[in-house]
């Protein structure tokens, strides 16, 4: 697409590329401002369709049962009560409520802490970018250590998500999903990697409360990582930065032959 210049004479101005940029901390967080900064500073249009409230670990939730409500910030920033995909959902099929026009990425983030290994399945900051690669949409989910400095995290998101919309029609397949984790103390070392695996405490903490009724808390404080050489925990730990790539298609088509016996097995159990 193209904007017109001010004389019939005068040449096509080409339009900036478009950014759909959504998080799961919130409209106003630290980690949104700064990519929403780094994105412009890089030359690209920025719309900005976030959550109210921090939404770690909504995964891909959205929320079909209940009515959303979607507010104007300010110019080029809304918010909406629901959650990262419902965010990226909504931007993607409002009209022009939000967009323009449809855009030419989306990102997700800067995530307040990592998404490594299995977290991918839990993360409401990929699940937003996800949602908008699910539309055949190059997306780019960056999350990044809380001592960071957001700035420099920003660049380096906006420079591969540039990268990224480059390569659309090259090597990369249609609506690429990327995922960018930025460790503590980072080297300005950026590996390629697969996903690695963590190591939670896994808890279920049981309480009460002043009036003596039980609650519970998921999860328990601390996390570790094996060595496991390619993965993004690996160079989390050496302290470099990983970009992993994120599939859409979840089948496994290893095991065909063995699906394939199992259904039969199945059919002829039940005959």
């Amino acid at each position: 697409m193209s904007r017109p210049g001010p004389g019939l004479s005068e040449p096509l101005v080409p339009l900036a590329p478009l950014v759909l940029l959504s998080n799961d901390d919130g409209y106003a967080s630290a980690g949104i401002r700064a990519m929403r900064a780094a994105l412009i500073d890089a030359g690209t249009d920025v719309i900005v369709l976030a959550p109210e409230t921090e939404q770690s670990a909504s995964s891909h939730a959205l929320r079909l049962h209940r009515q959303l409500r979607l507010r104007s910030v300010e110019p080029g920033v809304f918010a909406l009560d629901g959650t990262p995909a419902d965010c990226v959902y909504v931007a993607l099929h409002a009209g022009t409520r939000v967009l323009p026009r449809t855009p030419d990425l989306v990102v997700s983030g800067i995530n307040h802490g990592m998404n490594l290994g299995q977290d991918a399945f839990y993360s409401g900051t990929i699940a937003a970018a996800r949602e908008g690669a699910l539309r055949g949409i190059p997306a780019l989910a960056t999350s990044a250590h809380p001592s960071l400095d957001l700035r420099a995290v920003g660049a380096l998101a906006a420079r591969i998500a540039l990268e990224l919309r480059s390569e659309r029609a090259t090597s990369l397949a249609r609506g690429a999903l990327v995922s960018l984790n930025v460790p503590e103390a980072w080297t300005g070392e950026l590996r390629a990697t697969r996903l690695g695996a963590r190591i939670y405490d896994e808890v279920v903490d049981f309480r009460r409360d002043p009036r003596g009724r039980e609650y519970l808390w998921l999860g328990g404080p601390s996390v570790r990582h094996e060595r496991d050489p390619g993965t993004d925990t690996d160079a989390y730990d050496d302290r470099a930065a990983s970009i992993t790539r994120l599939l859409l298609d979840l089948t496994s088509t290893g095991d065909a032959d063995a699906m394939t016996a199992l259904a039969e097995r199945a059919v002829a159990k039940r005959a």
